[in-house]
């Protein structure tokens, strides 16, 4: 009974010791080694998600994707004279359109052939189809599924494509110069061969505002 008694001092004082030294490792030490990391030159800027400022006041982050409020538009997405990010599942409307919740992000986990999740994405394609006036069929695959974040600050040049014309005829800007912004603001391949094209959605709606009315889009809130 004694050496029992003894056995499970030991056991225990050993895990105690163990998760003593884990939490200074893994807890305290991994911490200050990543935000040591994240304050070297050249990368301080990127880890606070690259914040983008617009005569002296910060309008967004480049890094991170905050659907845009247009409040101009009132109930009618027709109206609405942004460019628009990828959907997300923190965002307010039943398909996953529109302001999502900035303080939140992470995919629906739902897996790709459920019934739910193809439901979903032919509601977002009805919905942004209508919005842009086009047929359901020539909306892209980027503009119907979220990124696992929900946070993706770029989307596909035949996104932004699809937007075009609508943010022409709201704005009033020639359609061609609004497509032109969209060919300046298309940036390639990572080293060339990764991924695929990419436009950033708030770069490009700063150029818009910088054609229009000067006041940069903004998050949700």
């Amino acid at each position: 009974m004694i050496t029992l008694s003894i056995t499970l001092l030991r056991q225990t004082m050993a895990a105690l010791r163990l998760l003593l030294v884990m939490t200074v490792l893994t807890g305290i030490m991994y911490p200050l080694a990543v935000y040591s990391v994240s304050r070297l030159p050249g990368l301080s800027s990127s880890a606070e998600g690259s914040v983008v400022y617009h005569d002296g006041r910060a309008v967004g982050l480049e890094n991170l994707g905050l659907d845009l409020v247009d409040p101009a538009a009132g109930d009618d997405p027709t109206a609405d004279r942004y460019f628009h990010h990828r959907p997300s599942a923190a965002a307010s409307a039943a398909e996953g359109l529109g302001p999502g919740d900035p303080y939140a992000s992470g995919g629906s986990n739902l897996a790709g052939d459920s019934p739910a999740s193809t439901e979903l994405v032919h509601a977002r394609a009805a919905a942004i189809a209508a919005r842009e006036g086009v047929p359901v069929e020539s909306v892209p695959p980027d503009a119907v599924t979220a990124s696992a974040s929900g946070l993706d600050p770029d989307i596909s040049p035949a996104y932004a494509e699809l937007q075009a014309a609508r943010v022409a005829r709201v704005t009033g800007l020639p359609e061609q110069r609004v497509r032109d912004l969209v060919a300046e603001h298309t940036q390639g391949r990572e080293l060339g061969f990764l991924g695929g094209q990419t436009v950033n959605v708030l770069a490009l709606n700063l150029a818009i505002a910088g054609l229009t009315s000067g006041e940069p889009a903004h998050g949700p809130g």
